[in-house]
């Protein structure tokens, strides 16, 4: 009985979402409360992981840049299934929103990925004895996705056409994702300098609570900061591809006045 109306909300839901007058106006109410609660976190998490948490017993406190490369790392696969789903749905429904939600994620995912690599290698100079490892299989398959995102940019920026250069990108990013579960499984498939997984593995994760609780913590304040900036891109954005429209003219009247 409830699974029609159901279903019919969740139909009227996604066609909402393929709206750019609605997710703009979304976009706009969400953008305040993910920046504010980004920034809570953030300082919550960075003080209880710098400052609060014990130094690790074999790696002291040079652990602690896991509260900015664990984050990086987690959103830059994170950020490019994101920019793949929505490439694909941009291709097969023809949604011109789901290909700007695409265009938003891979300057951002580029950013987090090359922060990802750069704390990556302050990270293994103490530990590893080197900043770049080329036998390392996670490192290189995350170099491959900075290429990825960078690839998919530059792709775009070389065709005129704004629904070519759409689709032609979306093929790329859908591609491309087959790499995010072999960075995640590198270090269970080869043998590496690179630790094994710290948060999701069998038996729970390899970090006592009060290490643990910061970085989740840290997590959480990265993925809404990722959002905020997202929102604050789409916004710009949909006025980029409906500046003609007569809605965005109307708002710019409405500023205006």
């Amino acid at each position: 009985m409830n699974a029609v109306p159901m279903r019919s909300r969740l139909w009227r839901a996604f066609h909402q979402l393929g709206s750019p007058p609605y997710v703009y106006r979304l976009a706009g109410r969400l953008a305040p409360w993910l920046g504010v609660a980004s920034c809570v976190l953030l300082a919550v998490g960075a003080f209880w992981g710098l400052v609060l948490a014990p130094p690790d017993y074999l790696q002291g406190n040079s652990f602690r840049i896991i509260y900015i490369h664990v984050p990086s790392a987690y959103l830059s696969m994170g950020g490019y299934v994101l920019m793949a789903v929505a490439a694909g749905i941009g291709y097969i429904w023809r949604m011109k929103l789901a290909h700007g939600v695409a265009v938003c994620v891979a300057p951002l995912g580029a950013w987090f990925t090359a922060l990802a690599l750069v704390t990556g290698g302050i990270w293994g100079k103490p530990t590893w004895g080197t900043y770049w490892e080329w036998g390392d299989a996670r490192l290189m398959f995350e170099l491959l996705l900075l290429f990825l995102y960078i690839g998919y940019m530059v792709l775009r920026m070389s065709f005129d056409e704004r629904e070519k250069a759409d689709r032609v990108s979306a093929l790329l990013a859908v591609v491309g994702v087959v790499n995010v579960p072999i960075i995640h499984y590198s270090v269970e498939w080869w043998t590496t300098l690179h630790q094994g997984p710290t948060l999701i593995r069998e038996g729970g994760p390899s970090i006592t609570m009060d290490m643990l609780i910061p970085l989740l913590i840290m997590l959480a304040g990265f993925s809404l900061f990722f959002g905020w900036l997202l929102c604050k891109r789409l916004q710009g954005e949909i006025l980029r591809r409906e500046r003609r429209t007569r809605w965005v003219q109307n708002l710019a009247v409405e500023a205006a006045a």
